[in-house]
């Protein structure tokens, strides 16, 4: 059995979908991804359970661990214009067997980060409403809990639905969109630094680190999460004007944004309000409200909610675009990879990912996976970072448009803080992950193996 076979390295720019975005939209496109569930909910956690002021450690090493990795893909991004983001370059540069362990981990991290994503906007929602004197029948208001008397989580399936009746109409028409709600949710961030920062009380970031470093790596663990969305841009290779060129600028454009923007509200927040009273679902409003400053925090949480619907859209499209990627090899079926003559989307993959992001966030409590988005998304970037030098040393001639930086130091730092992160992770988290990738294999062996295009031209 070929379990290794590869695919080879194309810049052809044949594809049914549309062209259309440049390296503003995916910058955009990867700060709508960024931006969320992470600073509106992460920070607060993070500083009161693990890291205390320290947090702004937290968020650099998490960001290193990061940065290494989007040089990485980058480069691939620029060899290889094509959907699929890390299961695509694996399959150059590892081979097929490798390349579907990627794809299926990328489907766990897309899928359960969309419906926490989905779970935390419900939560936002509910919230807000409640600020109008209404409140939801108990039992749709959260995931499956008899003990608390919740069944289904019905804001959460909504927006799904309603992200993607967006998505089905075209990718300009999401783009546009997203530009829109992530200026929106900009604006928000800086409005909370240009308040917070006249009420910071430095006594606050004593003592520093409450914890110890070790509760600054294992926040760094947790707060990846916040960084996740930079390989959701790479997913769309196929829909990007110049790929070689306004890929790389997109995804280090947008990561290095949400890194500063992260810093400095982690050191106001620390500065306004003791670590110990942060462990809040919404820690950026809860601090203005400390300050008295109710007219800001009603805008933040405002912008909170649509921030976090800017993480759903680029979640759940990357999703989208995996399917579409994995399908086209013939690892999945056909169906997956059917493209709307009109909207020039792949509406099956699309309704497919809506149906499997609505049943967890409706039913399943994911507080116990959320660090299963975390592991998969680590795996992902250290196999990545372990391509760039596979391919630097056995096809170093390939046209590379952008070339990542002091190879071999970069991808081998990102296999090393990646690594030393899902590390801190949990032993429930590593079983979890272990479950998935052997589920993943059966398919693979079952259906897989014996559908793929490369198998058929054996």
């Amino acid at each position: 059995m070929n379990l290794f076979r590869k695919k080879t390295v194309t810049t052809s720019t044949s594809t049914p979908l549309n062209r259309v975005l440049g390296a503003f939209d995916l910058t955009m496109l990867g700060v709508g991804a960024i931006v969320g569930t992470g600073i509106f909910v992460l920070t607060g956690v993070a500083a009161a359970e693990y890291a205390g002021p320290a947090l702004i450690l937290s968020f650099i090493i998490a960001g290193l661990a990061c940065t290494f990795a989007a040089l990485c893909y980058s480069e691939f991004a620029s060899m290889i214009p094509e959907s699929g983001s890390a299961y695509t370059y694996s399959y150059v540069a590892f081979g097929e067997i490798i390349a579907w362990i990627l794809g299926w981990d990328l489907v766990l991290e897309y899928g359960l980060a969309s419906a926490a994503v989905a779970s935390g906007w419900s939560g936002y929602f509910q919230g807000l409403l409640s600020g109008f004197g209404i409140h939801l029948p108990t039992f749709m208001t959260s995931a499956f809990n008899p003990e608390a008397g919740t069944f289904v989580d019905v804001p959460a399936i909504l927006i799904v639905f309603i992200i993607t009746l967006v998505l089905t109409r075209g990718i300009q028409e999401s783009s546009k969109l997203n530009i829109i709600m992530v200026i929106i949710k900009l604006a928000v961030v800086l409005l909370f630094i240009a308040v917070g920062v006249w009420y910071i009380k430095p006594d606050n970031w004593l003592p520093f680190t409450p914890y110890g470093f070790s509760g600054v790596t294992t926040g760094a663990a947790v707060v990846v999460f916040a960084y996740f969305g930079f390989d959701a841009v790479s997913t769309a290779a196929e829909e990007v004007k110049n790929p070689q060129r306004n890929l790389p600028i997109g995804i280090i454009s947008a990561l290095a944004i949400c890194t500063i923007l992260y810093i400095i509200v982690s050191l106001i927040l620390t500065g306004i309000v003791p670590y110990t009273e942060l462990n809040v679902k919404d820690p950026v409003a809860f601090a203005l409200n400390f300050i008295n400053q109710n007219w800001a925090a009603g805008f933040v949480s405002l912008g909170a909610i649509i921030g976090i619907t800017t993480v759903l859209m680029v979640m759940m499209f990357g999703q989208t675009r995996l399917f579409y990627a994995i399908s086209k090899d013939g690892l999945l079926p056909k169906a997956l990879q059917k493209v709307s003559p009109k909207r020039q989307v792949p509406i099956v993959s699309t309704w497919v990912t809506a149906a499997l992001v609505a049943i967890f966030a409706g039913f399943v409590p994911l507080n116990q996976l959320a660090e299963l988005t975390n592991i998969g998304t680590l795996f992902a970037f250290s196999a990545v970072s372990l391509g760039i030098l596979v391919l630097r040393a056995k096809q170093p001639d390939l046209k590379r448009g952008f070339k990542t930086p002091l190879v071999p130091f970069i991808p081998a730092l990102a296999i090393i803080f990646c690594v030393y992160l899902m590390m801190q992770l949990s032993k429930f988290t590593w079983q979890g992950f272990g479950v998935w990738l052997v589920i993943g294999l059966i398919i693979y062996f079952l259906y897989g193996y014996r559908h793929s295009k490369l198998n058929t031209k054996n």
